[in-house]
């Protein structure tokens, strides 16, 4: 059974730092990407960051450029989000999601339940 499980959100003083974790399990990520979405409260989910599980590619929205951070540890099969600079439009629930870029057709996408961040001014 795959599972992503996200942990490390929580509260959080304005131009403070967090990191979130997530840890995948269940399979290979090989031919994945690795991502963070986010969705506050009343708004349409959103693309954070997005991580090459084989080449460790990153891509980020402008809107967290400069302040956050995706990496990937294949030994520890754990996906992390260092959050930098936190302001409270950062306030959301933050999703890792595994999304397959290979050739198999059929082969799923995975999604955590979230992890709430809490940025306070």
């Amino acid at each position: 059974q795959v599972q992503l499980v996200e942990s490390g959100g929580g509260l959080v003083q304005a131009g403070g730092s967090l990191r979130l974790s997530c840890a995948a399990s269940g399979r290979t990520f090989t031919s994945y990407t690795m991502q963070w979405f986010r969705q506050a409260r009343g708004k349409e989910r959103e693309f954070v960051a997005s991580v090459s599980w084989n080449s460790g590619t990153t891509y980020y929205a402008d809107s967290v450029k400069g302040r956050f951070t995706i990496s990937r540890d294949k030994d520890k099969s754990t996906l992390y989000l260092q959050m930098n600079d936190l302001q409270p439009e950062d306030t959301a629930v933050y999703y890792c999601n595994a999304e397959y870029h290979g050739l198999k057709r059929g082969t799923p996408d995975y999604w955590g339940e979230g992890t709430l961040v809490t940025v306070s001014s």
